[in-house]
């Protein structure tokens, strides 16, 4: 309700018990570009949500001295070609299957099969033993776990101050998630996140606090991009353009990401008095950038859309704190796209049902067939 209201609030507004609401793309984007006056670190950003959890150095490594240094030397786990090496190496052939699968006319779950690519994933990113690789049901549990972790954040959206017993549930599911990264930090190749980040000097608390952050901000967002994405091109019938002309997949992906906005909603808090489109906002004072209004204002999806300088890669956020696994998350779409057309044939859903009760919008069944 709050995102489709959120129309009313450009460029920026101030609603009682939320703060200043935002769904203009451009005065977001000045926002997220401005950390002299604001910080994910106080009341309404996930800075101050996940220090609750990961603890004091949290400040540091978010929006202090120690920031710029992560992001400089984590920048390069997450090129765009090794994003791509990546997704290929873990979930490639798990999407094969789904290519055969659907070319011997069964129906797959595209829902959950987006589950466990980011499962894969995501325990590969963690160095996560699995006692049988090839069983989606191992990679559905590293999904739900990192679901439950994110499904914490539920709630927040009034005040990033976390319950003491939320926090408990979180630091549980912190410690079952990243028993085996400091084994995997010492040992693994550097070729593997945890290998790389050894070798590019990340420490061992750092190295953890990435890896959860990528777990958290990388499960639900990358799979309801996934599901939702193959459910716009059957339903705009875009899926017909995109076999013929394979080479608009990236035109897909981005018009994707856009229209679903996997983090819909994206929080700071005023560090400073400022200015912003001509309203005084305090130090204190929270802002809420809801990015999905902002994305959606230009209109459906549309392969033929030109390029939107102003909502520009705002699915991600902006900025310095511009998603750090934006490229793993396209790479994601593409595989599965690229898997899809490599059928030759157009798909239909069988059957669609609506995740209730989530964090993220998303399917919680969408069953596609070949036509």
């Amino acid at each position: 309700m709050l995102l489709t209201l959120g129309r009313f609030a450009r460029p920026i507004r101030r609603m009682p018990g939320l703060g200043w609401l935002v769904a203009d793309p451009v005065t977001a984007r000045r926002i997220l570009n401005d950390p002299e006056h604001f910080t994910l670190l106080g009341e309404g950003g996930v800075g101050h949500l996940w220090a609750q959890v990961l603890g004091d150095w949290v400040y540091d490594a978010f929006d202090g001295a120690g920031h710029h240094t992560l992001r400089t030397k984590a920048r390069e786990l997450f090129t765009e070609d090794n994003a791509a090496a990546l997704v290929a190496r873990v979930a490639g052939p798990r999407l094969d299957q789904c290519t055969a699968a659907l070319a011997a006319g069964e129906t797959v779950d595209i829902a959950d099969l987006g589950r466990v690519v980011v499962g894969r994933i995501v325990a590969d990113l963690l160095g996560l033993h699995v006692a049988a690789p090839d069983d989606d049901a191992a990679y559905r549990d590293i999904f739900e776990t990192g679901e439950r972790l994110a499904a914490l954040a539920l709630g927040s959206t009034a005040s990033t101050h976390l319950p003491e017993a939320t926090v408990a549930a979180a630091r549980t599911i912190v410690a079952q998630m990243t028993g085996g990264v400091a084994a995997a930090w010492r040992d693994a190749p550097a070729d593997r996140l945890l290998g790389r980040c050894r070798e590019l000097g990340l420490g061992l608390r750092e190295t953890e606090g990435l890896a959860v952050l990528l777990m958290v901000a990388g499960t639900e967002t990358a799979a309801s991009a996934m599901a939702r994405t193959v459910a716009l091109l059957h339903d705009t019938a875009s899926q017909q353009r995109l076999r013929a002309e394979p080479h608009r997949i990236a035109d897909a992906v981005r018009e994707g990401l856009r229209v679903t906005t996997p983090a819909p909603v994206i929080g700071r808090s005023v560090s400073a008095d400022v200015q912003v489109a001509g309203r005084r906002l305090r130090a204190g004072e929270r802002v809420l950038m809801l990015t999905y209004t902002a994305n959606n204002a230009p209109g459906g999806f549309d392969l033929d859309r030109e390029y939107l300088p102003d909502n520009r890669q705002l699915w991600f956020g902006a900025g310095r704190h511009l998603c750090l696994g934006a490229p793993v998350a396209r790479a994601e779409l593409t595989a599965l796209l690229r898997a899809l057309l490599a059928t030759g044939r157009p798909w239909r859903i069988v059957e669609r049902r609506y995740g209730r009760r989530v964090l993220i919008p998303t399917y919680a069944r969408l069953r596609i067939a070949l036509s």
